[in-house]
């Protein structure tokens, strides 16, 4: 089997707080919310998210037992852990996971230990953000309390307006550069990594978080959490822990007429015929068979790779679409199994080309086998009327 490529992704996992406010005895991160760390819940919220270098940042002389809580829940990704010393100060804590991260990492999420409920999802959307070029990214809820600006003696000065306020969580994701260019700039601390970003001058854009993602602080945190745990399923196991087998992926699309320049569809160019509209070329069977491949590979969709955002994929065809989802695919561990495409148009007629596409399009794929069948809908809706074209993809991949 081909080792799995080093990830360009890291999650440093800031662990390293007193808890003076918890009372826990010990450092906080230590303290038990059942018959484990609240530590270990956090890693297994991050180890349930899409494969990264972990970096843990805990007080000093607590890097044993973070590795124990390490090795308890990262199953075959134990070789992607790593266990530093932190400092006095949140940012100087960051900076000793960031010192500790690859060469090859690119992209760093922030996370909390404290939040240890998070679930795998708010890792995602704060992925799927930076993925589609943000340079820092957080995620937030509404603060659906009403809220009042008081003075020193706790009298009532104002009201605020709420609909301008939302709570800020953790995994907090950024450019590595941009991280470690604030912290190397900062000249005092901030509150959370994104604060102190946004005062070097970066943008930062949000996505939702969850009401699960609270932070541990207090004691009656503590309790909360206990009895969400007390209540919930067992949380699943990270997808790397389980087997892998071969997966199946179902992927559709759909382009109008109307485009400029000249129809591309299923990897070829179509003389004579009327293009289709699209960011790209509009080859509603090279984009079906994208989506196929990265539902079957749980790589998210077509969207989140190549959105309109993407200026290198502006008039792109079949070849640069397919071969950058394999290298996506590869770098997750997975291979092109096959791919079967149906199209449904009226034109143009694959009958004279199909042998061709499949050639063209196998070959996008490192030789992977492609069938492409094409039917109509006679005369039944869009594609009946000849307005568009739809495709409908189904793929195979396997453990690389």
């Amino acid at each position: 089997m081909i080792p799995a490529p080093v990830p360009r992704l890291a999650v440093i996992v800031v662990a390293a707080g007193s808890g003076t406010r918890l009372n826990g005895g010990a450092p906080k991160a230590f303290v038990g919310l059942d018959e484990h760390t609240i530590l270990r819940h956090a890693l297994r919220g991050v180890f349930a998210a899409p494969r990264a270098q972990v970096v843990v940042v805990v007080p000093a002389g607590f890097e044993g037992a973070a590795l124990t809580d390490a090795r308890e829940v990262a199953g075959d990704r134990l070789d992607l852990v790593s266990v530093v010393a932190g400092g006095d100060t949140r940012q100087s804590s960051v900076a000793a996971g960031l010192r500790a991260l690859w060469a090859d990492v690119d992209t760093v999420l922030v996370h909390d230990a404290a939040r240890a409920l998070t679930p795998p999802e708010v890792f995602e959307r704060v992925i799927a953000a930076l993925d589609d070029g943000a340079d820092a990214v957080i995620p937030t809820v509404p603060v659906v309390d009403t809220m009042k600006r008081v003075d020193a003696t706790g009298a009532i000065v104002a009201a605020v307006d709420r609909s301008e306020l939302a709570a800020a969580q953790t995994p907090q994701g950024f450019r590595r550069e941009i991280l470690a260019e604030a912290l190397t700039a900062a000249d005092a601390d901030h509150t959370d990594d994104a604060a102190l970003v946004a005062a070097a001058g970066h943008p930062v854009i949000t996505v939702a978080g969850d009401a699960a993602s609270f932070k541990i602080t207090t004691g009656p945190d503590l309790e909360r959490a206990r009895s969400l745990l007390a209540t919930a399923p067992p949380p699943a196991a990270p997808a790397e822990s389980m087997p892998r087998g071969p997966r199946v992926g179902i992927g559709t699309d759909v382009h109008a007429f109307g485009g400029a320049g000249t129809l591309w569809l299923a990897g070829l160019e179509w003389p004579g015929e009327d293009p289709l509209s699209g960011h790209s070329d509009g080859d509603a069977v090279a984009h079906a068979i994208v989506d196929a491949l990265l539902a079957a590979a749980g790589l998210g969709d077509i969207g989140t790779h190549f959105g309109t955002d993407r200026p290198e994929f502006a008039g792109a065809h079949a070849g640069a679409f397919l071969a950058h989802t394999r290298n996506l695919l590869a770098e997750a561990g997975w291979r092109v199994g096959n791919v079967s495409v149906q199209v449904q148009a009226n034109r143009p007629r694959f009958a004279g080309r199909r042998v061709e596409s499949e050639r063209v399009l196998s070959a996008a794929l490192g030789g992977a086998p492609v069938s492409v069948s094409a039917t109509t809908t006679d005369g039944l809706g869009f594609t009946g009327r000849t307005e568009g074209v739809a495709a409908f993809a189904t793929a195979l991949v396997v453990p690389a």
